[in-house]
Order: C-alpha cells, then sequence, then structure tokens
C-alpha cells in the first residue's frame, strides 16, 4: 500500500508541475493574443491555473480533477492557438540570419 501512495504522490507532483508550466507559459503571452486567437482572456485562465496549482498545493481532490481538465485544454487548446496567432513565440522573433531582411533573406541583389 505504501508503494502506491508514493505513485499517486508522483502523479500529483507530475500534475502540479504541468500547472505550473501552464500558468508560467500563460503569463508570458501577450494579452491581446487571447482574444484574437478566439480564447478566453488571459486574467481568466491565470485564475483557472492559479487555482489548479493552489488546489494540487492544498490537495482538494474535487478541485485538482477540474484543474487537471483546464490545464489540458490550456496545454492542447489554448497554447497552440495562441503560437499561431503570435507567430510560434511568446516573445520577440529569435533566430535567423544577419542578412535576414523583413521580407526574407537578403542576397545582396543577386
Amino acid at each position: 500500500m505504501q508503494g502506491f501512495a508514493s505513485f499517486l504522490g508522483l502523479i500529483s507532483l507530475v500534475l502540479l508541475v504541468l500547472a505550473v508550466f501552464a500558468f508560467i507559459d500563460a503569463a508570458m503571452r501577450r494579452t491581446d493574443a487571447y482574444p484574437a486567437a478566439n480564447k478566453q482572456t488571459k486574467v481568466l485562465w491565470l485564475v483557472f491555473l492559479g487555482i489548479t496549482i493552489a488546489s494540487n498545493y492544498f490537495g482538494i481532490m474535487i478541485l485538482q480533477i477540474a484543474g487537471l481538465v483546464a490545464t489540458i485544454v490550456y496545454l492542447v487548446d489554448v497554447r497552440p492557438a495562441l503560437k499561431a496567432v503570435t507567430g510560434g513565440s511568446s516573445g520577440p522573433r529569435r533566430g535567423g540570419s544577419s542578412s535576414d531582411g523583413p521580407y526574407g533573406p537578403y542576397n545582396g541583389g543577386r
């Protein structure tokens, strides 16, 4: 029975880590990207995910289940939609070449 309890503890820890990741990701996304992706507001998602983190910490089972659903919905539906609207990142564009211009690579007029 003790092994089962430690297994449930491990699952609870994984769910908490997922909720914290989703909360941080939601906090880093632009506020205007949520309505542009036709999703609920940033504040509402932060509240949902914050309650999920708190319920996992305090062990409130019914809220943990609801929070798991909210976390899965954010990670599977909302996050990809936000990435599509913002061009795949939450911040400024990274990567590319130093010769890239606003419309693609600059090849020196060749």
